[in-house]
């Protein structure tokens, strides 16, 4: 059996074990302690945002950020649907119901066209949105200029799922600080890992210490345990927190690999016609997060072709991620297309492959991988 091939696993960088047996040695182990706060802390230096609170995911860094919005039973929510169901899974948590957005093929993201057909029907329906979640997927930014203009004009909130996109920048601004509130995901699979872990972000800090609160069970100031409010057991620990010190010293180094995969792959695939690599948009720097690409239409090899090829070799790639208004559990959810008889985001998980981008690949790996394809075409 060859070596496996991953699409995107964690890499460390040598550091974590450094912070994770300062939390064994000073016996910090449970949450709170240094790590949690200098993780915070260099979070918000990368980045240039003035607060953040680490958290057990970016779900419930994406939940906490709907609480801080006042969304409540009945709100509506208006919800990328090009994603993971974890953005939109808190709404439901909620007691809010989710409207699914359509993507735009320049980045993959969030269609303005799409949300402004959203907001006339909300408008129409004397029900606006409570806060409007954009997805910054596979690593780009949406083009928040546009969106914000629209959010702004009806004074509606964004959250920005910056999950798979630390280390991006829209225009010179770093990525999951351009919403009113952003999130960012640390689970296995991301660019830097803390094995599972969010952190929620704000210029508002008041959201943050808000979503601190509740992530320690809404304990009131007492002596004695005292709650007014229902808490949750969100905050990271102090071990998970000594990971995240040391990834995002090597956070950069991680993005220049990223990059370097997605070239060589659009290098490899530029004389075949039917691959398309995603497009990169001249707005910001993408992270590189995952190289995808799409495949015509009309071509003889399909996404799950390429898929079972690679799986034979022991190479794991994926399909784009299944549109929200698809998913048998949101179905029932309003919907609103860019397009006026069908969906981009559909065509995107019809013909879209995500290729290995696991940075522990070397130059063989790499080379494999696209012999593999190009052979099949």
């Amino acid at each position: 059996m060859e070596k496996r091939i991953y699409l995107s696993s964690p890499h460390m960088g040598g550091e974590e074990l450094k912070y994770i047996n300062e939390a064994f040695g000073t016996n910090w182990v449970a949450p709170l302690g240094p790590n949690v706060n200098s993780f915070e802390k260099s979070i918000c230096e990368y980045t240039s945002i003035k607060a953040a609170t680490a958290l057990v995911s970016g779900t419930s860094a994406i939940h906490l950020a709907l609480k801080c919005l006042g969304v409540e039973k009945g709100d509506i929510v208006f919800c990328s649907t090009l994603t993971f169901s974890a953005t939109a899974n808190p709404i439901i948590y909620q007691g809010a119901e989710p409207v699914f957005i359509d993507s735009e093929y320049k980045s993959w993201n969030m269609s303005p066209i799409a949300l402004q057909k959203a907001f006339d029907d909300a408008k129409k329906n004397n029900k606006m949105p409570k806060a409007v979640i954009v997805v910054n997927l596979y690593g780009q930014s949406a083009d928040y200029d546009k969106l914000k203009a629209i959010c702004n004009k009806y004074n509606v909130a964004i959250i920005e799922d910056a999950a798979e996109s630390l280390g991006a920048t829209y225009k010179g601004v770093q990525s999951g600080t351009i919403g009113d509130i952003g999130i960012y995901s640390f689970n296995g699979n991301k660019i830097i890992t803390t094995s599972g872990g969010g952190i929620m972000v704000s210029n508002n800090e008041e959201y943050t210490k808000k979503a601190l609160f509740w992530a320690t069970q809404s304990r009131e100031n007492k002596r004695h345990y005292e709650h007014k409010e229902l808490g949750f057991n969100y905050r990271m620990s102090n071990i998970v927190a000594g990971i995240g010190r040391g990834q995002i010293k090597v956070l950069d180094k991680r993005i220049k690999k990223k990059k370097e995969i997605y070239q060589a792959y659009k290098e490899a695939f530029k004389d075949i016609e039917d691959i398309k690599m995603m497009n990169i948009c001249d707005f910001g720097e993408t992270n590189y997060w995952l190289s995808v690409a799409t495949i015509n239409e009309n071509s003889k090899i399909k996404p799950i072709d390429i898929m079972l090829a690679l799986e034979k070799e022991n190479i794991e790639s994926r399909p784009v991620w299944k549109p929200m208004h698809i998913q048998p559990f949101f179905k029932e959810y309003k919907f609103f297309s860019s397009l006026e008889k069908e969906s981009i985001s559909e065509k995107l998980f019809n013909r879209g492959i995500c290729l290995p981008s696991d940075t522990k690949m070397n130059k063989q790996d790499i080379k494999k991988i696209i012999d593999i394809i190009t052979q099949m075409f």
